[in-house]
């Protein structure tokens, strides 16, 4: 396996295994094993959890980035709230939600926030004013 190099701004955090680490300094990250990994804009704080992809988002990072004996529970809640979201959500927006569901179900984690992302972008779009567009 080839080494990731990460390059991470004085004051940036990142949760790696679980674990946040603040940088106090710019530093240079040489990962030589596989690890579950996010850091700066990736990392979304609970409190700005406040639409439904950006929950679906949440409960995604803390199954990914959680500490290893809560990742499972997370993981069942992240589902759980994907699926009511997307039971609930109009009709053209099934196969979004069901492209996240399948995801989270293959464990493809990171995969599963990338598409997070893609919605709340979506999500930010479509709640701006006609004259934002």
């Amino acid at each position: 396996m080839s080494a990731l190099i990460l390059e991470l701004k004085q004051g940036e955090s990142m949760i790696l295994n679980g674990a946040v680490i603040r940088f106090k300094t710019r530093t240079r990250l040489e990962l030589n094993t596989q690890a579950r990994f996010l850091f700066g804009k990736q990392i979304m704080r609970e409190e700005d959890a406040a639409t439904p992809a950006r929950r679906a988002y949440f409960a995604l990072q803390q199954a990914y980035v959680g500490a290893e004996d809560e990742r499972p529970a997370a993981l069942t809640t992240a589902r759980q709230l994907i699926t009511s979201f997307r039971d609930h959500a109009p009709p053209e927006h099934h196969p979004e939600w069901n492209a996240l569901l399948k995801a989270s179900e293959t464990d493809a984690g990171f995969e599963a926030l990338k598409l997070a992302r893609q919605m709340i972008r979506a999500e930010d779009f479509a709640t701006k004013p006609l004259d934002a567009h």
